[in-house]
C-alpha cells in the first residue's frame, strides 16, 4: 500500500497525463521515472547506477497543469535552468553532464555513485525521463580554486557549479577546481591536475583559473607553473584557455576596486591578473578577462547592491560567491566563450 500511494502522489506531482503510466522506463538502463522518487520538499530525486563517463540527459517537461521545473544533480550543479511550461503542454530539453568520482571537489568526499538529478524549480513537472551513454561527448574541464568548484553545500557557490546551465547536449562541464589550491599544489598532488591531463582528448577546452591562493608565490613560479598547465593542455590536443580570477569586493573610499586586495596582487606585489594577461598574449592562449568583467559588475552594483554577489551578509566572506553570484558570473564565462568561439553556438544555450 505504501508504495502505491508514493506512486500515486508521484504521478500527481510530474503532472503526467491521465492516459499515461505514472512511471516508465527507456534508455539502454531503464533509466526513467521509475528511478525517482517524490521528495518532502515537492522535488523529486533521481538516481542512475552507472559509472563514470559521460552521459545525454533528456527530460520532456510539462503536464496537465502549468509547471516550472530545473534540473539540478551530482554536487548541486545547476543543469537545467528553470523551465515554464503550459497546462496542457510539453516540451523537450537535452544536456550532457560529467559522471566522476569523486562528484564534487577532487580532494573532498567522494559523494554517492552513479548520477544523480534533483527535479525541483517553483512547480516541477516532469513526463519522461531519459539517460543514455554519451562517451564520444567533449568536456569543457576546470581547473581553479573555491571560487570555481563544485561547492559541496549553501551558501557556498563556485562560477563553475553554475556554468553547466549554459551548455547543451554534447559538452559537459567537468569541475576538476578544488579549495584551497594554487598553481602550486594543483600541479603537485596527483588528484588534480595528472587527473585532469589523463582524461582530456583533442579539442577539449580547459579553462585554468588559479590565483586566489598563490599568496606567496613569486612572478617568476607563477609564469612557469601556468606555462606548464598550459604546455600539457596543448600536449594532450586539448584548448587551454586562460582566465584571470574573479575580484574580491573589496571597495575604496571612491566606490572603485582600484585596490591590491580586490585586484589579487599577492603579498610578493605580484598582480596575478596583468601576470595571466601578459603570459596569454605570449602564449597565444585565448584569454577570458573575469578580472576585469566581474570589476566592472561590482562597481556597477556598488558597495551594498553587491553584497547579494557574495557571502558579505552570511559570512562577512568578499571572496566567495553566493547563488547569484555564480549565477552571474558563470554568464559571463559562457558569453565569452561563445564571443571567443571556445564553444560552437550550438553546444551553448
Amino acid at each position: 500500500m505504501r508504495r502505491t500511494a508514493l506512486l500515486a502522489a508521484a504521478a500527481t506531482l510530474l503532472g503526467s497525463l491521465a492516459a499515461a503510466p505514472a512511471a516508465h522506463a527507456d534508455g539502454p538502463y531503464g533509466q526513467g521515472l521509475d528511478h525517482c522518487a517524490a521528495t518532502a520538499t515537492g522535488a523529486f530525486a533521481c538516481h542512475f547506477d552507472v559509472a563514470p563517463g559521460t552521459y545525454d540527459v533528456t527530460v520532456t517537461l510539462g503536464g496537465e497543469t502549468a509547471g516550472s521545473t530545473a534540473v539540478t544533480g551530482e554536487t548541486r550543479r545547476a543543469l537545467l535552468a528553470e523551465t515554464a511550461t503550459a497546462a496542457g503542454r510539453t516540451v523537450r530539453r537535452s544536456f550532457t553532464v560529467d559522471v566522476r568520482d569523486p562528484e564534487g571537489e577532487p580532494t573532498g568526499p567522494a559523494g554517492s555513485p552513479g548520477l544523480d538529478l534533483v527535479l525541483d524549480g517553483a512547480a516541477p513537472r516532469v513526463t519522461a525521463l531519459r539517460v543514455t551513454p554519451a562517451p564520444a561527448a567533449r568536456r569543457l574541464f576546470l581547473v581553479g580554486d573555491s571560487t570555481v568548484c563544485d561547492q559541496p553545500g549553501d551558501p557556498y557557490t563556485g562560477w563553475g557549479q553554475r556554468l553547466p546551465v549554459h551548455l547543451g547536449r554534447g559538452i559537459a562541464v567537468a569541475n576538476h577546481a578544488d579549495s584551497g589550491e594554487s598553481t602550486v599544489t594543483f600541479l603537485a598532488n596527483p588528484a588534480l591536475f595528472d587527473t585532469v591531463e589523463a582524461a582530456i582528448r583533442p579539442g577539449d577546452p580547459v579553462l585554468i583559473q588559479l590565483a586566489h591562493n598563490d599568496k606567496q608565490t613569486d612572478a617568476a613560479t607563477y609564469r612557469a607553473n601556468l606555462t606548464s598547465l598550459v604546455e600539457r593542455v596543448r600536449a594532450r590536443g586539448g584548448e587551454p584557455v586562460l582566465v584571470t580570477p574573479i575580484v574580491r569586493r573589496w571597495f575604496n573610499a571612491d566606490g572603485t576596486l582600484d585596490n591590491g586586495i580586490a585586484l589579487l596582487v599577492n603579498g610578493l606585489g605580484v598582480d596575478h591578473p596583468a601576470e595571466i594577461r601578459a603570459l596569454a598574449a605570449s602564449l597565444g592562449t585565448p584569454l577570458i578577462d573575469l578580472t576585469a568583467l566581474t570589476k566592472a559588475r561590482v562597481e556597477q552594483l556598488g558597495p551594498e547592491a553587491s553584497k547579494a554577489l557574495y557571502l558579505t551578509t552570511e559570512k562577512r566572506d568578499n571572496t566567495h560567491t553566493s547563488v547569484r553570484g555564480a549565477t552571474e558570473y558563470a554568464a559571463l564565462v559562457a558569453a565569452e566563450l561563445r564571443a571567443r568561439d571556445i564553444v560552437p553556438d550550438r553546444q551553448l544555450r
